[in-house]
């Protein structure tokens, strides 16, 4: 295998960045790591955070050959993307790409997304200061499905995000969001060149809704990456939090596989990442990891796949979300959102 033009000599594991898999990152040309590190545990949303134990992972990832890295000013009001930019301190610039995000930024329901093109070019100055970079990769729309109609991003963000690209501080632009439907209603109607999207929790073990639209965007030369393998939670031993949107059917459903998978002293987590490691279509699987336990357990995953006992527990636990009826909680965020914003009770289950 050829070594990936991040490859950086004297720095990486030579061995290790040979055992990694890198694709084609659609038009973007870039050759990304088939697994990626996600960054938003580095802030309180998932817990405390070891701001030395985070420095030690990234290093640690990147000089593995993971080469891909997300965040965004959302994850603890630009807390990820301050610990990231200390993480990155003494790493060649080579060796990675760094992803991040306009659009979403506050706890606050009423404060939480702004996609005008004022806030989008100021929320670029804001991350590379944080950073410490003159520029990042790819700098994407945050949840698009949040903007007051698809045209805000249309005609406001994205022409932004084009300026940005222009002015040298961003390489790429590219979309997130849950409705893949939203993602692609996006593309087909963009004059703005869309290079990647994020889709997250839509190709994995208890929804594949991904899969139906990869043949058209690989098409449209639109690079992918699959987030959220592990469903916010609900494909692991620990559980979700509180807050997850998922319906009963589906949080049951979970349960039960989770149960199982303690009985047999498994972790569902890892079962959940292999299966959408093995799926075709997306450039890189992207997976949260604060801490290097979380990270060797995914390399391991990733290096070794499933020993006889987890392959029978994995397809046992297939079994289990084969008798779903509902296997998204597609529209619950948005209409909770819709009811904050117009004065409404309600509003739980959208933060993530």
């Amino acid at each position: 295998m050829d070594l990936p033009e991040t490859f950086v000599e004297g720095f990486h594991d030579e061995n290790e960045v040979r055992k990694m898999k890198y694709y084609t990152f659609g038009s973007t040309g870039l050759k990304v790591s088939q697994l990626s590190l996600g960054t938003g545990a580095f802030s309180y949303f998932y817990g405390d955070v070891d701001e030395e134990e985070c420095k030690k992972t990234v290093h640690e990832a990147i000089r593995r050959g993971i080469n891909y890295i997300d965040t965004g000013p959302w994850y603890g009001h630009g807390k990820s993307e301050e610990i990231l930019g200390k993480c990155l301190e003494g790493i060649p610039r080579k060796a990675y790409y760094v992803a991040t995000k306009v659009g979403r930024y506050e706890k606050d329901p009423l404060l939480m997304f702004d996609f005008s093109a004022t806030r989008s070019k100021r929320s670029i100055e804001e991350t590379l200061r944080r950073l410490k970079l003159d520029h990042v990769d790819v700098l994407q729309v945050h949840d698009i499905e949040f903007a007051p109609s698809i045209d805000t991003i249309l005609n406001e963000t994205l022409p932004a995000l084009q300026d940005i690209v222009k002015e040298g501080r961003a390489k790429y632009i590219g979309i997130t969001g849950y409705p893949v439907t939203t993602l692609w209603e996006c593309i087909e109607r963009s004059h703005v060149p869309i290079n990647m999207i994020l889709s997250y929790c839509r190709l994995t073990m208890i929804d594949n809704t991904l899969n139906t639209f990869i043949p058209k965007l690989q098409a449209k030369n639109v690079g992918i990456v699959n987030a959220a393998a592990h469903s916010m939670g609900l494909l692991s031993n620990f559980g979700p939090p509180e807050w997850h949107p998922a319906g009963q059917e589906i949080k049951t459903a979970c349960t039960e596989a989770r149960q199982y998978c303690k009985d047999k002293g498994v972790e569902l987590g890892k079962l959940a990442l292999y299966y959408s490691l093995q799926q075709e279509g997306p450039a890189t699987v992207l997976v949260g990891m604060k801490n290097r336990q979380l990270l060797d357990d995914n390399l391991q995953v990733f290096n070794d796949g499933l020993n006889p006992k987890e392959q029978a527990v994995y397809n046992h636990v297939l079994k289990i979300f084969e008798k779903l009826t509902v296997r998204h909680w597609e529209n619950v965020e948005i209409e909770n959102y819709r009811k904050i914003m117009s004065g409404e009770a309600g509003g739980g289950g959208f933060f993530k």
